[in-house]
């Protein structure tokens, strides 16, 4: 049986997967919740939002995830950063995994990664959940309903979170998998229903193809000035850096807060949502994200509610402090309805110092950016994968290593080359420790980030006085109107500066060590930072 709307011939059946229940194709936002509170997938709350709990998985998990080693990608995959999986493995699972699903309900949505058509896939979505496909279609770009006759898969992603992979038979590291098969055009998932597993398969997918194309696949937000698409601003950043909140500025135009492409013709968002934190988020600090926590049908994951009133509480992190909500862009005021900009003028590179030692802004030269972009330090924030409860410094490369297919080099050279094209200008943005390290300090003043941000975004900074980093040898600003002093200097912020010293020439020392895997690899400028 199938309902919703379906081409006959691009059925699921065309695809091998038979002997199903009933399958849902294509349904729109209010008989998906009708489908999820019927299975008692989840809670209506306030607004119409739907209220949803992950059960065990309340983040990604970036172990249990696998490329299929394939002779069209067995010299091109980062296999250091990504777990192999045989062919016969992954057919192994295949199979099992469609045995698991026949006489199951399943539903289907056919989306698109990528808002510039030149470079977009056509991606559909088979999902066990029927919140998980509300979840893709606030994701992902939902094509027009009169396109959807014509729509052609190039990729297909099973979501079935109720099957369990056999490491042995499958050869996977556990029950839970993510398995990429680029020859088979396919994508398995299993064993979580952590609904970020999707979206991030989605960009891993992008990631590897674009490079090729001369795109340039970034992990970041992106905004642009009002009525000026080629002011673009693009922040990169890991999970819980900023990229959501810094982005969503009031006064600029919101392209996109997760995945964008930096193509010859400028910025493009890869999705149609956001997927935003909401640990103590607040009406007062993020009005409109937090307006959309009651706005029908967005995704409310892993927060703790009263049962009766269904009111959230933003501050109850007993689930998970990785509580999101997901909902589609035009929730956001004043976002673009193209997500497309221009050639990035700012780039960002956000970080969360939990060492309390980066200040909260610094100007990169050139070298300096692809040194701090191919180094990636931030700190992986409670919540975001299993097993992080606290802070935990780390480099991930490009910022954004578990969805990176390709070595860092060739993303790197690329950011690299279309930097020097088009001449952005490059920040490193500290939004972690001040005053100490984590669990002695506080988290940096998100009103002075915001102020710091505004005046290099509207040019002010350029024309401001600055001092070289004992440490890293970046450009800091001494003053800036708006933002104390103090807070510019991060070694006067702490009580014990010899500590500080201490601390300082720790991380300078790890960015050192970690930093010897692409000496082999850069050019000479990059080296001479590395050095110092």
């Amino acid at each position: 049986m199938t309902s919703g709307r379906v081409n006959p011939q691009f059925r699921l059946e065309d695809q091998g997967i038979e002997g199903l229940g009933n399958v849902y194709y294509n349904f729109m936002e209010p008989a998906l919740i009708e489908e999820a509170l019927k299975r008692d997938e989840g809670t209506l709350g306030q607004g119409g939002a739907f209220l949803v709990t992950t059960g065990k998985f309340t983040g990604r998990s970036p172990k249990d995830k696998h490329v299929v080693k394939t002779d069209s990608v067995a010299d091109s995959i980062w296999w250091e950063n990504n777990a192999a999986m045989s062919p016969e493995g992954f057919d192994a699972l295949h199979q099992d995994m469609l045995a698991h699903m026949k006489g199951r309900d399943y539903f289907v949505q056919d989306l698109v990664g990528g808002a510039d058509p030149t470079y977009s896939i056509n991606v559909r979505m088979v999902t066990e959940l029927a919140w998980h496909n509300l979840f893709i279609r606030h994701l992902l770009r939902r094509p027009d309903r009169e396109d959807l006759d014509d729509f052609v898969a190039d990729f297909t992603i099973i979501n079935c979170p109720s099957f369990q992979a056999d490491p042995k038979k499958h050869d996977c590291q556990s029950e839970t998998v993510i398995a990429l098969n680029f020859d088979r055009k396919l994508i398995l998932i299993g064993g979580t229903e952590y609904a970020g597993e999707n979206k991030k398969s989605v960009f891993t997918l992008l990631n590897y193809m674009l490079p090729e194309k001369g795109v340039m696949p970034m992990h970041c937000s992106a905004n642009h000035a009002v009525g000026n698409p080629v002011d673009t601003a693009v922040f990169f950043g890991l999970s819980g850096t900023g990229k959501t909140t810094l982005s969503a500025d009031p006064a600029r135009i919101l392209i996109g807060d997760d995945e964008h492409g930096w193509s010859d013709r400028g910025t493009f968002n890869f999705e149609g949502g956001c997927y935003a934190k909401t640990i103590n988020l607040s009406a007062e600090a993020e009005p409109e994200i937090y307006a959309t926590t009651s706005k029908f049908g967005t995704v409310i994951e892993n927060m703790v509610f009263d049962p009766e009133t269904k009111e959230l509480d933003f501050d109850d992190d007993s689930l998970t402090a990785n509580m999101r909500c997901a909902y589609p862009l035009e929730y956001i005021s004043n976002a673009s309805s193209s997500a497309l900009g221009g050639h990035p003028k700012n780039i960002i590179m956000l970080t969360c110092d939990a060492f309390g030692v980066l200040p909260p802004i610094a100007r990169l030269t050139p070298a300096q950016a692809m040194y701090h972009f191919l180094s990636g330090f931030t700190s992986k924030v409670a919540g975001t994968e299993r097993g992080v409860t606290e802070p935990q410094p780390t480099f991930s490369t490009c910022f954004g290593a578990p969805f990176m297919p390709r070595r860092p080099e060739a993303y790197g050279n690329l950011l690299r080359n279309k930097i020097a094209q088009h001449g952005a200008t490059c920040w490193l943005v500290n939004t972690g420790w001040t005053g100490g390290a984590y669990g002695i300090g506080s988290r940096m003043p998100i009103k002075a980030t915001r102020a710091l941000l505004t005046a290099a975004l509207e040019g002010s900074l350029r024309d401001a006085e600055f001092r070289k980093d004992a440490n890293f040898g970046f450009d800091v600003p001494v003053s800036v109107p708006g933002v104390p002093e103090v807070l510019l200097d991060p070694r006067r912020t702490w009580d014990d500066q010899a500590a500080f010293d201490k601390q300082a020439e720790k991380l300078v020392h790890m960015f050192a060590e970690n930093f010897e895997q692409y000496v082999p690899f850069i050019d000479e400028d990059i080296k001479a930072v590395a050095i110092g």
